[in-house]
């Protein structure tokens, strides 16, 4: 009875959370940092209820697996965000820099992707030590599903605010 009304509460939770996340604008931040800072919050926090939906996790789970997803989730963003600014700064003067240093980014970006598995790899294991392996393999779906559904999700509100981007 305990599990049936858990998954009662984290379901009327996450659709309500879905719902009033949903009727927020997601276009451009009127307010720059702040607002942006604000979206991505949304957005992990839409994340959160909808991975927790979808893998069921017993108080006891969630109380292990959180910690561990946290963790892989700051060292990912971490990972990604030093990605951005070498693309960044790569493009900057490509017309400028010579095939040397080209390369160079490439070979970087390659090193990036091997990093970025390598975390994924070494989390696989963690994830494997805090949850049976059928909701490992639900955390991947479900991460994969939540990805389509944001993205569907923008779709929706740049199409419903037109070609200026206005409601």
């Amino acid at each position: 009875m305990k599990t049936a009304a858990l998954k009662t509460i984290l379901a009327f939770a996450f659709f309500s959370f879905v719902g009033i996340t949903y009727s927020q604008p997601m276009g451009p931040p009127p307010n720059g940092k702040k607002a942006q800072q604000e979206k991505k919050e949304n957005i992990e926090a839409m994340k959160i209820a909808y991975l927790t939906s979808k893998l069921e996790l017993t108080p006891e789970e969630a109380q292990k697996f959180w910690p561990v997803y946290n963790q892989f989730n700051e060292k990912l963003n971490d990972l990604r965000k030093k990605r951005k600014q070498d693309v960044r700064e790569v493009k900057k003067n490509m017309e400028e820099r010579t095939d040397k240093e080209i390369e160079q980014a490439i070979d970087n970006d390659f090193a990036f992707r091997q990093k970025e598995l390598d975390l994924q790899t070494e989390y696989n294991s963690k994830f494997k030590s805090v949850l049976s392996i059928k909701k490992v393999s639900q955390l991947y779906q479900a991460e994969e599903q939540f990805k389509r559904v944001l993205i569907d999700k923008l779709k929706n509100d740049k199409a419903d605010k037109g070609p200026k981007g206005e409601k």
